[in-house]
């Protein structure tokens, strides 16, 4: 072994602290990598108003931080630049430690194969602190903090690494083809999708339960669901004409099954608001005449909401707003639906149902001698086949939608109509939405022969329909 001279003793102490340097560099360049892409722009202009409104620090303190901020909102403008760099120089400083240790042996007079020896076991033992470390996860877990305190080693290796923009300028060209997100968007949707991973392996890890992974699932996906998605549909509405009695209101209230609804004007479009069940039954409790009065008179303004509205926003603010019901508009300013509270909780939890809930008949039930109670999604086929007559209709399928049709609105328990000499009469209802569950199919009324009554119309081979419900 060579004697060493005060020269080679610096140059093997410089190769050793630069050695060091680049092993921290790495590590950085690695956490940075993480942190970057968790970064959004909302989350910065936060932290800004944060410390913009915090009276504990100096103004001098004050305006450093921000200027820090600003930094990582230029770096996060080209995210995908940022992380090239970072990548690149993550890579070169791992090639680079190999090198100067190799050199750092070469200077001992050690042979060649020593040399490539050294810088292969270097280079491995660097990984294995990266895997023990794990810096990426490190920045994944605090990424605006690992942000904010390398903003500036950052910045030198984006200024440092101009080519990293020309791959950065492809990817976004490549992402406006094939999406029209925006970057806060496509980085929230890859975050849900992470999210959504990690429940997986946490089941298959046997960590959760099944249906708690459902749940979290569903809390993921509220963001990405529209209110228009879960709304009840303007045709399905059950509504009262403002001019209406209080008492029309509480049979109303007590036939459909809801405490809540909507009190419209000349049609659905002309909402008057909406109307209590326990703001009726506290007018007429103690004042039998007020039961004479308009709906009207004790309607609630409506809370309006767009059908475009998440479900995760829709919730908070009806939290927020204590409201149960909300009236969903469309674009042009009509009414698409209606919406609950319940509707919300639904899509995380799954169907509620209450007490009153019956375990309904999947067929059709003979119970008299020419009357059926039938399911409401049972075909208009099967009704025709049991009653031996032809419903011709080609616009529904189902005993529920013929009855609707007859009608013209949405069916509750009590409606009956007359069609083709059968009477369907809704009779049950089911659910948190108490939609109409059994229908009853019966002849309608006979005359002194025996036969069954039909309209003139019906005689003359004409579809004429009576409609009738019973109070």
């Amino acid at each position: 072994m060579p004697d060493l001279d005060a020269m080679t003793i610096v140059i093997m102490v410089t190769l050793v602290v630069v050695a060091a340097l680049l092993v921290w560099m790495s590590l950085t360049m690695a956490s940075v990598e993480g942190a970057v892409s968790r970064v959004t722009r909302a989350s910065l202009n936060n932290l800004i108003l944060e410390v913009q409104t915090d009276a504990d620090t100096s103004h001098f303190v004050r305006m450093k931080k921000i200027s820090r901020i600003h930094s990582v909102q230029k770096l996060i403008a080209n995210r995908y630049a940022t992380i090239g760099a970072c990548t690149f120089f993550r890579i070169a400083c791992n090639v680079l430690d190999g090198v100067l240790v190799a050199s750092f042996i070469a200077l001992w007079g050690l042979p060649l194969w020593m040399q490539l020896v050294a810088g292969m076991v270097f280079a491995l033992a660097i990984a294995i602190v990266s895997v023990l470390l794990r810096p990426r996860s490190a920045g994944a877990l605090k990424p605006v903090d690992v942000m904010l305190r390398y903003s500036g080693v950052i910045t030198w290796a984006v200024v440092l690494t101009p080519f990293a923009h020309i791959g950065s300028e492809q990817s976004a060209i490549k992402r406006s083809k094939d999406s029209n997100l925006s970057d806060d968007e496509a980085l929230e949707k890859i975050q849900i999708e992470q999210g959504k991973a990690t429940i997986d392996r946490l089941v298959e890890a046997n960590d959760f339960d099944p249906e708690v992974s459902e749940m979290l699932r569903n809390v993921l996906m509220l963001s990405d669901t529209l209110t228009r998605e879960i709304m009840v549909p303007r045709t399905d509405m059950v509504c009262i004409e403002g001019t209406e009695s209080l008492e029309d209101l509480l049979k109303l209230c007590s036939r459909s099954g809801f405490s809540r609804i909507p009190a419209i004007g000349d049609s659905v479009d002309d909402m008057l608001g909406i109307a209590y069940l326990k703001d009726a039954v506290r007018a007429t409790a103690f004042n039998p005449a007020a039961a004479e009065r308009d709906v009207v008179s004790i309607v609630r303004n409506p809370m309006l909401v767009p059908e475009s509205k998440p479900v995760d926003d829709l919730f908070h603010e009806m939290q927020r707003t204590r409201q149960h019901v909300a009236v969903v508009v469309d674009e042009y300013g009509g009414i698409a639906g209606l919406v609950t509270i319940e509707d919300a909780i639904e899509q995380i939890v799954g169907e509620l149902a209450d007490e009153h809930d019956r375990t309904q008949h999947s067929e059709p039930e003979q119970i008299g001698e020419h009357t059926w109670k039938m399911p409401a999604r049972t075909s208009i086929a099967d009704l025709e086949e049991i009653f031996e007559v032809d419903i011709d209709e080609d616009d529904v399928d189902t005993v529920f939608g013929l009855l609707t049709k007859l009608l013209g609105r949405m069916p509750i328990v009590g409606a009956s109509a007359v069609t083709r000499g059968l009477r369907l009469t809704a009779v049950d209802s089911a659910g948190r939405r108490k939609k109409v569950s059994t229908i009853v199919v019966e002849p309608a009324h006979v005359d002194a022969d025996g036969e069954t009554e039909l309209t003139t119309d019906e005689r003359t081979g004409q579809d004429h329909t009576q409609t009738h419900e019973e109070e």
